[in-house]
Parts: C-alpha cells; sequence; structure tokens
C-alpha cells in the first residue's frame, strides 16, 4: 500500500474544530486515514500574515519543519520566532500556540502520531485553552540550538559527502557532536535526524535525506509507515514493483510491508523531509528483498 501526490498550495480551509480558535489558518491532510494510514497524519499548513492559532495541546504527538516564513511558535511559556529549515517536537499534552506577525505567509510540514480523532467520533483530541502567553500576545525570541530550547532546532540540509565529512576545524573548540546528533552516510546517502528518540519524541521521527548522483536505497520494507516529501531535485522510485518519478512538491506514503527504493540517477542532488510512524524498533528496521530472495533458490 503506497500512494504518490503533489502538493497544491491553493487549499484554504481550516482544520475542522478549530472555528473561533485561529485566524487565517489553513491546512490540508495529505496523508491520513483515507490513504490507508493506521499511524500516520501528514499535513501542510499556511498561516496568513497576522493570523494566528490559540493556546491547545494534543493527545497526540506532533513535529513541525517550516518551509516559509518566520511564524512565531509559544511553547513551554516560550515565544520562539522560527525561520525555514526550524523544526519542532510538540510532546503528548504539551500547551502550544501560533502567530505570524509578518507580512510573509508562513508555510509548514507537520506529521502526528496517533492519528486525530474524526470529528464524528465520540471523544475529543485536541482542547483550546488561551492564555497571556500564547503566541501572538508578546515579542518573540529567534530560535537558537542550545540547552534551553531542548524542543527546537535547525538543519537545512547536508552538503556534498565529500564536503560534509571533511575535518577542516580545529580538533580542540570543535562544535560538539556526538552519536546523537551524528550524519549518517551510506550509498551516496546523507540522513541527519531532526526528531526521534534522543530527541524527545516517542511516538514518531523525523529527518532530512540527502542523495549525492549515483546514490541509491535498494528494493526494502519496514514494520512501520513512513512519508516522504521532497524538497529538491528529482529521483527514481520503484513502489511494491511499479517505477515512478517523483521531485521537489511530490510527496509519498509507504504502508507497513509495501516495497520501495529509491535511485539518483540524474546528476543534481535530491532532498527530502522524511517521516516514521510509529518509531523504528531496535532490529529488524529493514527488511532487503533481493535478501529475502536466496532463501526461495536454496
Amino acid at each position: 500500500m503506497y500512494h504518490v501526490g503533489r502538493v497544491d498550495w491553493s487549499f484554504s480551509d481550516g482544520p475542522p474544530g478549530y472555528e473561533g480558535h485561529a485566524s487565517g489558518l489553513a491546512r490540508l491532510a495529505l496523508v491520513d486515514r483515507s490513504l490507508g494510514a493506521v499511524h500516520t497524519e501528514f499535513a501542510v499548513t499556511r498561516l496568513q500574515p497576522e493570523g494566528w492559532v490559540e493556546g491547545h495541546f494534543h493527545s497526540f504527538e506532533k513535529a513541525f519543519y517550516v518551509l516559509a516564513g518566520e511564524p512565531v511558535l509559544a511553547i513551554e511559556h516560550r515565544r520562539l520566532q522560527l525561520r525555514p529549515a526550524d523544526y519542532a517536537l510538540v510532546p503528548i499534552g504539551m500547551r502550544h500556540s501560533w502567530a505570524n506577525p509578518t507580512q510573509e505567509e508562513a508555510r509548514w510540514l507537520a506529521v502526528s502520531t496517533p492519528q486525530r480523532l474524526t470529528q464524528d467520533q465520540d471523544r475529543r483530541d485536541t482542547f483550546f485553552r488561551p492564555g497571556d502567553d500564547d503566541a501572538r500576545r508578546g515579542s518573540a525570541t529567534v530560535s537558537a540550538p542550545g540547552p534551553t530550547n531542548r524542543l527546537f532546532g535547525h538543519y537545512e540540509g547536508t552538503p556534498p559527502q565529500a564536503e560534509a565529512l571533511k575535518l577542516t576545524d580545529p580538533a580542540r573548540g570543535r562544535r560538539s557532536v556526538g552519536m546523537d546528533t551524528a550524519l549518517l552516510a551510506y550509498s551516496g546517502i546523507s540522513v541527519k535526524m531532526l526528531v526521534d528518540r534522543n530527541f524527545g519524541a516517542e511516538l514518531v521521527t523525523m529527518f532530512t535525506v540527502d542523495y549525492e548522483p549515483n546514490g541509491a536505497a535498494q528494493v526494502h520494507d519496514h514494520p512501520f509507515e513512513e512519508v516522504y516529501f521532497f524538497l529538491q531535485g528529482e529521483i527514481d522510485g520503484v513502489l511494491d514493483g511499479r517505477e515512478y518519478h517523483v521531485g521537489a512538491g511530490d510527496f509519498v506514503f509507504v504502508g507497513v510491508g509495501s516495497t520501495h527504493g529509491f535511485f539518483n540517477t540524474g546528476q543534481e542532488r535530491v532532498r527530502w523531509i522524511e517521516t516514521q510512524a510509529p518509531q523504528p524498533p531496535m532490529r529488524h528496521a529493514y527488511r532487503w528483498a533481493d535478501v529475502w530472495r536466496l532463501p526461495e533458490s536454496a
């Protein structure tokens, strides 16, 4: 089970249940139960200039990645001015709000798990609690990495591997990095985890993927759901044996057990945001199709 689509940014409807609690907000679910997803809801959001969303909290975990504009996200009694390539995690039950004090539309990606409850169900998962610390009710500081901004980060993507893996700065005084912030590089692919267990998430992961020309991930499947949102470049994909060519502005949903592989046969680098729900297990997160054909011929 999979789906390939393209974002049409002309949507204007707000999310159900937000009437009277938001202004200038539009949201479009790209992946949800209508596509057969069980764990994942993946959406794109627009917030108009002077738009806002009052304080609220959810019974699901949520992660964001900013695509455009400079929205303010208020969380944990702080108001942070975000910018493109900023990302954030909102744990279950944590109150937060949004505002757009600029004259430019703000756009971001949002992945949630468990999925939102539908309007016809007899219980709710979103609760509004406006307050004086809402995003639209005060000044904001620019988001910056550090121990006090533990739910925020910034990552624009990995440069070419030959450049990214160089060690040109002095050993002493180099910016602190470790396995919890490591860049994973393999077969022409660079993966940088943004939101995961190390970041504080319990249910969802989100990360950037960069492909060098000739980079490849061979056909495989997973015991979890994935969404790919393409930011840059074009790439060949194989989904359940069918060939596709996708690029910036496209998205792909891959369900549990659906085989997929991606191959950069062009001359340009490719970049996307990827999400997983639920979080991958510590072992057996990949099942490579070619490897598991070997017993058939034994």
